[in-house]
């Protein structure tokens, strides 16, 4: 198997990950009659071009960070199905967001605001319809949708805004049929500067793992007649 990859690589421009998914599925499926269902699954690595002295280097380029463009390519003699997707993408908002009016008992300890620091790592796989799908286009303008709503979104919860996200996905691409989003609570909380005698209006802030919370839905969207 490691062999195929390389040598299809070769053989094919592995432009998109969806598409060569494709091709090794393909592969695996017409020269192994004993194999009933092959799983591809991909991972791209981002990189951006330097830019030296205002302009583009013709070699040279920094890491992308964490965030890496996924996709899952799943074929059997019946048909072939594809996900593709983006995890951890971090994102942060320093105010338009807040969490109030929750159900609260003795035992609650969190206090209701109306404005706080909103950030989160973003994990969002896709499924897409059958047909011809351009995949490099699609993903980036799914991306750029996540970006947008989740900057813009006057946001009540984390639940909330990962729920416009996600229509808006399915509102703006017909061709996806399934979105799933994944979005933990990532606190930066304000630090308590009394004990040296100083304030603290929303000044200094620090992320911290507790408490945590892990936000997931799946939005799926109408099927077509």
């Amino acid at each position: 198997m490691k062999n195929t990859v390389y040598a299809l690589a070769r053989l094919y421009r592995v432009e998109q990950p969806e598409e060569f998914g494709l091709h090794l599925v393909e592969h695996f499926l017409e020269r192994n009659p004993q194999v009933s269902e092959v799983k591809i699954e991909l991972l791209e690595h981002p990189w951006t071009r330097m830019t030296v002295r205002g302009k583009p280097h013709n070699h040279s380029f920094l890491s992308g960070g964490n965030e890496r463009r996924t996709a899952l390519v799943t074929g059997t003699r019946q048909g072939i199905n594809v996900q593709a997707g983006i995890q951890d993408l971090l994102v942060l908002k320093t105010t338009g967001s807040g969490f109030e009016g929750f159900v609260q008992d003795p035992l609650t300890t969190l206090k209701a605001t109306v404005d706080r620091i909103f950030a989160t790592v973003v994990t969002a796989r896709w499924s897409y319809r059958p047909g011809e799908i351009p995949y490099g286009l699609c993903a980036t303008a799914i991306r750029q949708t996540l970006l947008e709503i989740f900057a813009d979104h006057d946001s009540k919860s984390v639940q909330q805004t990962l729920y416009a996200m996600g229509d808006a996905v399915l509102q703006q691409q017909e061709l996806v049929a399934e979105i799933h989003l994944s979005l933990p609570n990532k606190h930066c909380l304000l630090v308590n500067l009394e004990p040296f005698g100083m304030d603290n209006p929303n000044a200094v802030f620090v992320p911290t793992d507790e408490p945590h919370g892990l936000i997931e839905a799946t939005l799926t969207a109408p099927s077509k007649s």
